[in-house]
Formats: structure tokens, C-alpha cells, sequence
């Protein structure tokens, strides 16, 4: 079966794989808004509620293909296990090269997004906030509710999540590599999205739009043909 490909520019287009993406985006964009209702109520409630014992810590490691290190240690695995892709040195390369090439900058880019717009929006962590002296969702932007004595700046760096953008952008680098293996690499970035959750490190919304920017990203850095073997070509379906 195929499906048209959407024209952006002359010349230029982008593949079906990117419009889902861009759709999936869209769709946290929305999702995130929404969440901006509920991120008080989450956040006090995830507070006052500690997860306990091994299910604490399980929940704690559900963050690593949202944290650079892991996710660097995930494109390890996979350049290392899937011959027929190369790591870019220098002098080589090849379609190999490229298609992991494309596979780091889809995973980082969204990150890297998301740290600009931390240094240009404050919004207190619910783990660094005095919640209750919160009256809505727009008292946790800015220093007012901080209840740090000492604050790091990374307190007031919460919005949005920067691992839920990496989580996302792996991902989608995954499911262009391996479409078959998509619910997995799903399910593993919403695992990050709903630990920096769980342990106070973010709000709903922040996560939402940290995985929206991250798709977005990884939908810019994955265009073209997928590698030979592992995909179809831009606009079809198999």
C-alpha cells in the first residue's frame, strides 16, 4: 500500500514515519496543555506519596533511555549488535555511517532543544516547591513557591523534561531503525515520562512537551530513505 508523501518545500518531502511523528507530537502538544490543569494535584499527590522498596528503585531505573548516558549506552548496543550500520568516523561515510548518524542526532537534538528553553523558562521541580502555597499551575513558574534554603539551578529547570525529550527522540530513532520493535520503544519512553513524574522531578505537562519537542527533533533528523533492510522506502507501507 502507499501513502502520499506530503510536499514541505521544492524539492523536498517529508515521509510518512516523520508525519506520524509530527503527529504523535502534536498530540502531546495538546496533552500537555491539558495536563497544565491536573500538574498540581500530581505533583502533591506523588509528594506525599513515596513509592517504598524494590518498587521504588525499579522505578528509579525506568529513567536510563531517558538519560544521556543510557541512552549513549543503548546506541552503543545497537551500532555494536547491527553490523550493517557503522559508527561515522572521520573519512567513513557510508550509508551505514548515515543512517547511524541520524540515529544520535534524533535522540539528542530534542535534548539539546529543551536545555535552551530551560535557560529561558524558570519553573520550581515539585520536589523544590512549597506546593501548597501554589494557588494554580502558573505560581510554579518563576522562584515564588521555592522552598529551598541552598537551591541548585537546576530547581527551577523543570520545564520542560529534558529526559522525557531524549527518551522520545531514542525512541523514534529505534522505531525508524526497527519498525517492528515500535510498542516497545514506546512503552520504554513512557516509563521515563511517568518516573520523572513519580519521584517529584517534573509536573504532567512538563513531560508531555519535553517528548513532543523530542519528536519533533528526531522527525527533522529522519528523513530520507530508512537503512536498506530494515524499513521501506519514504511514503510506502509494506
Amino acid at each position: 500500500m502507499t501513502i502520499s508523501r506530503h510536499v514541505t518545500a521544492p524539492g523536498r518531502r517529508i515521509t510518512s514515519f516523520q508525519a506520524s511523528l509530527l503527529g504523535i507530537a502534536t498530540v502531546l502538544v495538546a496533552v500537555g496543555a491539558a495536563a497544565l490543569l491536573i500538574d498540581l494535584p500530581t505533583a502533591r499527590w506523588c509528594k506525599a506519596h513515596r513509592i517504598p522498596g524494590e518498587i521504588g528503585r525499579l522505578i528509579n531505573l525506568l529513567e536510563i533511555t531517558g538519560h544521556s548516558l543510557g541512552a549513549a549506552i543503548g546506541l552503543i548496543a545497537v551500532v555494536t549488535l547491527d553490523r550493517s550500520l557503522g559508527f561515522p568516523w572521520p573519512g567513513r561515510f557510508g550509508t551505514g555511517e548515515r543512517a547511524f548518524a541520524r540515529m544520535i542526532a534524533a535522540t539528542y537534538l530534542g535534548g539539546l532543544l529543551v536545555d535552551v528553553v530551560k535557560l529561558s523558562v524558570e519553573r520550581v521541580r515539585p520536589r523544590a516547591a512549597n506546593l501548597a502555597a501554589a494557588g494554580s499551575w502558573l505560581g510554579t513558574f518563576g522562584d515564588s513557591v521555592l522552598a529551598v534554603d541552598k537551591p541548585h539551578k537546576t530547581d527551577l529547570m523543570s520545564f520542560p523534561s529534558g529526559h522525557s525529550a531524549v527518551a522520545a527522540g531514542f525512541a523514534a530513532a529505534l522505531a525508524w531503525r526497527y519498525p517492528h520493535g515500535w510498542p516497545l520503544f514506546a512503552a520504554l519512553a513512557a516509563a521515563t515520562a511517568i518516573q520523572r513524574v513519580t519521584t517529584s522531578a517534573h509536573y504532567p505537562s512538563d513531560v508531555a512537551f519535553g517528548a513532543a519537542v523530542g519528536l519533533i527533533a528526531a522527525a527533522c533528523c529522519l528523513g530520507g530513505r530508512r537503512p536498506d533492510g530494515h524499513g521501506v522506502a519514504p511514503g510506502t507501507v509494506a
